[in-house]
């Protein structure tokens, strides 16, 4: 039976796969675009960050592969009229012309391009080289902005560099589990299996999660505490107060490791359990006990995800996790350490290639002259050509579609029209702009309708490259699949165009593995320095760990996790605390709005459901929205399960069944945000949520915004206007 190792293309825990066909190698695998070849699907049980756990949505990944592909270019010279079938020649050079025309009359700036974690590193790398080296702007984002920005910031700032420090084996060998911010045990659900197994067998190994909900995470915990939503800071600081009056600091390594420890004592002192307690809707007994458990434990391992990042105050929440690790030297040793969860399959590798508007690849900063400088020498594009200004977020291009700035977009991979923020806003802004490249491996999503021209890609199955998972772990993703129709390679893409631009020496790349080691060579000496890693390595050696310098034959163990030494990434080697107060939500509660929404994603789906709902196993589990009620707030309102509840913010209303619930805080109501209107009537999540961003990481407070409630009917059935997986044009 043939194997191929690979890794699994849905969340940033990046699970290994062993896909297994039954076909013979001279026997061609017969298949039309809605009939699967007889592909398995196992855990790979070599590889070290999942050890042959798989989820559900590992387990039927294969299902979606030729489901509701896009097949060929499409065009169309304005978005009310209908796609006609167009060949790649006619595609690409409607698109090097509108280049060429928008950069002569209106400059680079109105260029822009927004990517997706769900691609290859080669991909981003391309991309990178084609926006901001040859075309001079740095407007490249990537769907990492609404998901982990926050953590990049948080740890440039405290740490020196991006990089989670820690490492999956951590998770069986630290005292004491902080999980806030994060439903692991759906979201990232094998890791979490790893670390409830060993908490498991281990009495003494205590587990905190902080969440408004008490969730399949917070189920098991030995605390949980249902902080309200936008109250995380409080809550840190409310421990560190704890810890720094019972003297739990650890002296020597705040004074020779890190900096500005004392204006963070002194900012604690506005954080005595009371007003914590009262602030956050916990016991003060609740606090106290986090506190010893911090306290207690030798080895702290803190995680966190979109509850941290996705805020307006994402950078200093992840700063005031941070801050807590510093005090008492909980970072660089087994089992401690702060630990973000990567939302996306390929968000690190798109960080290392410099995949968003303020990044150049090896971790660089456009705004760093000595940064732009290598890059360009690198390049041999002339000095200078790197714009020294950070490009346009994806919410910056929204508002430049608006304004008329934007007068090129090219979306890649990913599902604006229903991940954005603000949907009524985003949508009217995708209406306007002048033209709209949409290159996705599926058709009918939701952002179609809004491009003129649709290019066919290969997607996981299809393509060779690698990925990195959230503990820095590298793997080799050989595609095993004959590419659907005339579907290409995102980078074949991106490189095609650039050679049609003038730019042939720069996009001479003949496979994935040359775009590879032309890359790895940027990260040299950079903290994320992965020079000694090639597609033949990987191949060879299996998934590994960065910093992988070229030279070092085994780095298995050095590379395990970062700042062992005590050394930063800082100028001066010294980590940096960062004192915040708390300011709570952007958009709080009011007595006309008088509950808070907090959105996230269930175990069975990914995303916008553009795989997972063409799947039906995963379909059959999560067939419908819905919105989680306190039974105290359902009784104040009337409302019992299966009621038709309307939920209003101030920029758009939803429709969704009633589950009401003990499990979730009273004052607060959560929904999931996978459904769009390809797959639920009236549940777009994003219809309520506002773009107030982080003034750091720029990343849109998904995760709360204010609405009110009024029920529509008393009834049992739910509203969902699914369509099923043959839907043809929109």
């Amino acid at each position: 039976m043939k194997s191929i190792k690979t890794l699994c293309p849905f969340c940033g825990v990046g699970c290994g796969l062993e896909i297994l066909s039954t076909a013979t190698a001279d026997q061609d695998i017969k298949r039309n675009e809605q009939e699967n070849p007889v592909w398995k699907v196992r855990g790979d049980r070599q590889h070290p960050s999942s050890l042959g756990m798989v989820c559900v949505k590992g387990a039927t990944v294969t299902e979606s592969i030729h489901r509701d592909r896009l097949l060929y270019p499409m065009i169309r010279e304005t978005l009310d009229q209908p796609f006609r079938q167009g060949s790649w020649e006619e595609a690409l050079t409607l698109i090097v012309d509108r280049i060429k025309t928008v950069s002569h009359e209106y400059g680079s700036d109105a260029l822009c391009m927004y990517g997706s974690g769900q691609c290859v590193t080669e991909d981003y790398y391309v991309a990178q080289k084609l926006f901001k080296g040859c075309l001079g702007t740095n407007n490249f984002d990537a769907n990492s902005r609404l998901c982990m920005s926050s953590a990049v910031s948080g740890y440039v700032q405290s740490l020196g560099a991006d990089g989670p420090p820690c490492c999956y084996d951590d998770l069986e060998l630290t005292d004491c589990a902080f999980i806030v911010g994060s439903n692991a045990a759906e979201c990232h659900p094998i890791i979490f299996n790893r670390l409830a197994k060993y908490h498991k067998k281990n009495p003494h190994v205590k587990l905190i999660v902080a969440d408004p909900r008490c969730t399949q995470t917070a189920a098991v915990a030995d605390l949980h505490l249902p902080i309200r939503p936008g109250t995380d800071i409080d809550l840190f600081n409310g421990i560190g107060y704890l810890l720094l009056k019972s003297g739990n600091i650890d002296t020597l390594f705040v004074e020779e490791c890190t900096r500005n420890f004392k204006e963070y004592a002194q900012l604690l002192q506005s954080y005595p359990p009371e007003k914590v307690a009262e602030t956050s809707g916990i016991t003060i007994e609740a606090l106290e006990t986090a506190a010893r458990y911090w306290q207690e434990s030798k080895r702290i391992l803190s995680m966190w995800s979109m509850g941290l990042n996705q805020s307006s105050e994402g950078t200093a929440k992840v700063r005031s996790l941070i801050n807590l690790h510093l005090m008492t030297g909980q970072i660089g040793k087994p089992g401690s350490g702060p630990f973000s969860l990567t939302g996306q399959p390929n968000a690190m590798g798109g960080r290392e290639a410099g995949g968003l508007a303020h990044l150049l690849p090896g971790y660089r900063s456009v705004t760093n002259p000595q940064h732009r400088a290598q890059v360009e020498q690198f390049w041999g594009i002339p000095p200078g050509r790197i714009s020294p200004h950070t490009g346009r977020t994806v919410w910056d291009m929204i508002i430049g579609l608006e304004q008329d700035q934007v007068q090129f977009l090219w979306i890649v991979a990913t599902n604006p029209a229903v991940s954005m923020p603000d949907l009524k806003r985003t949508k009217a802004a995708l209406l306007k702009s002048p033209f709209t490249v949409y290159q996705e491996a599926y058709y009918p999503t939701e952002t179609a309708p809004y491009a003129h021209i649709l290019l066919p890609a290969t997607q996981w199955s299809e393509k060779t490259g690698v990925m990195t998972n959230s503990e820095r772990r590298v793997t080799y993703c050989p595609g095993f699949d004959i590419p659907l129709g005339e579907a290409r390679h995102d980078w074949e893409i991106f490189a095609d165009v650039g050679r049609r631009l003038g730019f042939k020496e720069e996009f001479a790349f003949q496979t994935s593995a040359d775009v590879y080691a032309e890359f790895v060579q940027l990260t040299q000496g950079r903290p994320c320095d992965m020079s000694g890693l090639s597609h033949d390595r990987l191949q060879q050696q299996g998934p590994t760990q960065w910093p992988c310098p070229e030279g070092e034959v085994d780095s298995s163990i050095s590379s395990k996790r970062l700042y062992t030494n005590n050394y930063f990434a800082t100028p001066d080697g010294r980590a940096i605390f960062g004192p915040y107060h708390s300011k709570g939500l952007a958009e709080p509660s009011d007595p006309d709005y008088p509950y808070v929404l907090t959105t996230g994603r269930l175990y069975g789906h990914w995303h916008t459901l553009t795989r997972t709902g063409r799947t039906a196993k995963t379909q059959q589990m999560h067939p419908d929205p819905f919105i989680e009620i306190h039974p105290k707030d359902a009784a104040n309102l009337g409302i019992e399960n299966g009621d038709i509840v309307q939920v209003c913010s101030r920029r758009g209303s939803c429709q969704f069944p009633a589950k009401v619930t003990a499990f979730i805080a009273p004052g607060t109501v959560f929904v999931p945000m996978h459904w769009g209107a390809l797959w639920a009537a009236d549940a777009e999540a994003n219809n309520l949520t506002h773009p107030h961003a982080c003034p750091d990481s720029r990343q849109p407070e998904l995760k709360a915004c204010a609405v009110q409630l009024s029920v529509i009917s008393h009834q049992s059935s739910v509203i969902s206007s699914r369509v099923d997986s043959h839907l043809g044009n929109l």
